[in-house]
């Protein structure tokens, strides 16, 4: 199936199903088989990987890559790549020593069905395929893939996913003031986000202004989704969200810092921002913004939100 039929269904929601089932089985593929020795270890990083989940990143991937004419099928296995480096970052993130969840997309957490020291190992081996995977894209010139894996790499060092779990893991260490929180919301979630959307175009070999265009609406889309995960966590229920929650009181945040309707409204400020960086160039027919609606709508929002019901309307 490609972009251009799924884009042809009926509907947002119906739209992107069938793109959500091409990436989930093309994960399948890219991943060594749960029979295969060992056993326990690669069951390990098929249910950390292929259990359910909305596949935001590899979908950016894809939909930059349909906006600018690329290559769909090296776009598809890039943004499986990024899924895994994310994937292994929840992995890590739910440990006993980190967030100490029980629960990711409403299955245990991996620690909790394989025990810490395979989760852990499970959650290596994602991040090594996430590099194999990137560094042989097909039919992709060695070039353009070493660059794609050097951005991956500094998606996951220390000023990108692991800089922001060791600052969320010592809040003490971060400045309890908007622009800290953000970059920390960056670090945390709006890397990989960005980085999706720069393989996605780097790929189609965009014009390098709008590589940048799109960098900047995967930084505004990261941060409005990792405002409005803070806001779940303060207001939903673990049945809603399908993981646990109130996992951030004590923790800076912008919930804490400017009450749930100030945080909401940031979440609205930064999706309108993003929309704002689609508009150059134009181009017809690009996804990125109907993606950006079904986000709103698929979210299990809190009751009375600013944003809920906007439906088409989330910036």
């Amino acid at each position: 199936m490609s972009i251009a039929s799924t884009a042809r269904q009926p509907g947002i929601t119906a739209g992107f199903a069938p793109l959500r089932a091409l990436i989930a089985a093309r994960l399948q593929v890219l991943l060594p088989g749960e029979e295969e020795a060992p056993r326990r270890l690669h069951g390990a990083m098929h249910h950390a990987l292929i259990g359910p989940g909305k596949r935001l990143r590899p979908m950016l991937t894809l939909l930059a890559a349909h906006r600018c004419g690329g290559d769909e099928a090296a776009a598809l296995d890039a943004g499986c790549a990024v899924e895994m480096v994310h994937t292994a970052s929840l992995v890590l993130d739910d440990l006993p020593c980190m967030d100490n969840a029980t629960l990711r997309r409403g299955r245990p957490a991996t620690h909790r069905a394989f025990g810490e020291d395979t989760a852990i190992l499970s959650a290596i081996g994602l991040l090594n395929q996430a590099y194999g995977v990137m560094a042989t894209l097909p039919d992709v010139p060695e070039a353009l893939c070493l660059r794609l894996v050097r951005l991956l790499v500094q998606a996951v060092g220390s000023r990108g996913l692991v800089g922001g779990q060791e600052c969320d893991l010592h809040p003490d260490t971060v400045e309890a003031d908007a622009a800290a929180l953000e970059m920390l919301h960056h670090q945390k979630t709006g890397v990989l986000f960005a980085v999706a959307l720069e393989a996605g175009s780097l790929l189609s070999n965009a014009p390098e202004e709008e590589v940048a265009a799109l960098r900047r609406f995967g930084r505004h889309l990261g941060l409005a989704f990792q405002t409005l995960d803070d806001v779940l966590d303060a207001t939903a229920t673990v049945e809603a969200v399908g993981k646990d929650v109130r996992q951030d009181g004590g923790k800076p945040n912008l919930v804490s810092l400017f009450g749930l309707e100030g945080a909401q409204l940031r979440v609205q400020e930064h999706l309108r921002l993003a929309r704002r960086e689609l508009v150059w160039p134009h181009r017809p027919g690009c996804m990125l913004e109907a993606l950006l609606d079904e986000i709103v709508l698929a979210l299990p929002l809190p009751a009375g939100s600013a944003l809920s019901g906007q439906g088409q309307q989330p910036g």
